[in-house]
């Protein structure tokens, strides 16, 4: 019924429409599971510069989800999420700067992202920032820095590794 629906107005270019159609396919929630599917809509609508859109997108290319594995296209789908302030986009562009996956290895871009989305409140991020911190990588090593974030992130999270990382590193 939902398909029905969202499937007019998303062929006459509605983002919107297009992105809840791909969720509709990723997720397999009144359709059958079709990663070649969400994949198309998802394209639709990062085109069309929705930043959820943008980073499932992303995700799906580096991945290599009914897709060829692509961490240079990856890294052009989250940067255009990331410019627009979508946090999870800037924790995994992080992550590929500091693994070099799709760019040259580069921890003070890392760096910048990883602030970016910790300063939105993303523990990940948090986590990651302060392991970067503790390990001098990007930045200046700063134990009272990298505690800093470890701490915000263990509040906000149970379980997150960072509340390890805390207990682990600091304890000495």
């Amino acid at each position: 019924a939902a398909l029905r629906e969202w499937l007019p107005l998303a062929e006459r270019g509605d983002a919107s429409a297009q992105l809840y159609i791909g969720f509709m396919y990723d997720e397999g929630r009144g359709v059958t599971q079709n990663d070649a599917e969400a994949l198309k809509w998802y394209q639709k609508a990062a085109e069309q510069g929705i930043p959820l859109a943008q980073n499932l997108l992303a995700n799906m290319y580096r991945r290599g989800t009914s897709v060829k594995r692509d961490d240079a296209k990856a890294v052009q789908w989250y940067s255009k999420a990331a410019e627009q302030g979508d946090a999870w986009s800037q924790f995994s562009l992080g992550r590929m700067y500091e693994q070099g996956r799709g760019v040259k290895k580069n921890f003070k871009t890392a760096v910048k992202w990883y602030r970016q989305a910790a300063e939105k409140g993303l523990p990940l991020a948090q986590n990651m920032l302060a392991n970067l911190y503790r390990r001098g990588k990007g930045v200046r090593r700063n134990d009272k820095e990298a505690l800093k974030w470890y701490r915000k992130a263990a509040t906000q999270c149970e379980g997150l590794p960072g509340g390890i990382e805390v207990v682990s590193c600091f304890r000495r």
